[in-house]
């Protein structure tokens, strides 16, 4: 769950003692700075029994939560264009490292949507290559850097918006590409980092070739039962992308979406930002499962799923109450610098010309 403000204020410790959600997620309205950053996810911390989900989306370029705070941080596309695979690990292990330090443990990145011509003018630089193989190269070496700072990544958003025209945030596009050919391209990244993804993200577009009907992968059993989990075989866990989104929000109410996304398939669901939609989501779930058997036996399935990756990923239980502006200060400096040498390696790549 989302939420406004950037404080631990009475009303947000009541919702988390009540909801018990997966975890929490910030983003640039929630960061005033550091230190206030990492006591308001402390405290989110202590108010839920289980090992939180400290979420932020950090990808780098134009989804970059941190750069007011720390320093901003390259594009995937930029570090991509280097060619230079320790670049790919650094550019993980430096966002990884920023998220640490304020607490976080989970960040919503790398994009696995390839760069096609269709969707650049929403995509930009956040899709490094239409090359399925490049991007999952890309993806699996940020991910180790994530790793090696002790912070969980994400593949997004299956099972692709390469050729999305629209954007999921305002609308819902539909997709026209065929089962074979979303197999051999937009779904090649899933496929090769299946057991490498902690997360997988579904989003919110339609691929009426495959499904036969106009719902978005996020509610939708066929792309992530039989597809994602039966026959790619990840066994990971997923997520829907917000439930708060116009792309998603115009197929029905949040009520309706929260639970058709948990009955297809999703472990979590995502409600970023409106304290209503996600006491609106949480209720509609419980009264599901209240009312319904087999959605209470799917929703219980999910809940084991989403405790026992608690329980066995180290990243959950290590939280550092210590906070560190020195750590910041050279962290930052590190960033400017990765940065500084990424650029003067673009200028040598364009003088070589």
């Amino acid at each position: 769950m989302g939420f406004d403000g950037t404080s631990f204020e009475s009303r947000l410790e009541a919702m988390l003692h009540e909801m018990q959600p997966a975890g929490v997620i910030l983003f640039a309205r929630n960061i005033e700075s550091a230190q206030q950053t990492h006591a308001l996810l402390s405290e989110c911390r202590k108010a839920v029994s289980t090992p939180s989900f400290l979420c932020v989306d950090m990808e780098g370029g134009s989804v970059d939560r941190l750069k007011k705070i720390t320093a901003p941080a390259p594009s995937a596309a930029s570090v991509f264009a280097s060619g230079r695979k320790p670049f790919f690990t650094r550019h993980g292990e430096l966002i990884g490292a920023e998220c640490n330090a304020l607490g976080f443990n989970t960040d919503f990145a790398p994009t696995l949507d390839l760069s096609f011509a269709n969707s650049r003018p929403i995509l930009g630089s956040r899709a490094v290559s239409p090359d399925p193989a490049q991007v999952a190269a890309y993806a699996s070496l940020f991910l180790r850097g994530l790793r090696k700072t002790g912070v969980l990544g994400c593949g997004k958003h299956f099972p692709g918006l390469g050729e999305a025209t629209l954007d999921t945030h305002q609308e819902l596009p539909a997709i026209e590409k065929p089962w074979e050919a979303l197999w051999e391209q937009d779904l090649i990244p899933y496929r090769l980092l299946r057991r490498g993804l902690p997360f997988v993200m579904v989003g919110h577009a339609s691929y009426p070739a495959v499904t036969g009907d106009k719902l978005p992968a996020s509610i939708s059993a066929k792309w992530m039962t039989e597809i994602l989990r039966a026959k790619i075989g990840y066994r990971g866990l997923v997520i829907s992308d917000d439930l708060e989104m116009g792309a998603v929000q115009a197929t029905g109410p949040i009520e309706q979406t929260a639970v058709e996304s948990i009955r297809a398939g999703a472990d979590i669901v995502l409600v970023c930002h409106e304290e209503a939609m996600v006491r609106r989501a949480y209720a509609a779930l419980v009264q599901e499962a209240e009312r319904n058997a087999e959605f209470a036996r799917r929703i219980s399935h999910a809940a084991h799923r989403v405790l026992a990756f608690k329980k066995k990923k180290k990243e959950l239980q290590q939280f550092s109450s210590r906070f560190s502006i020195a750590l910041i200060e050279k962290l930052r400096h590190e960033m400017v610098s990765f940065t500084a040498v990424l650029e003067q390696h673009a200028q040598g790549k364009a003088s070589m010309v």
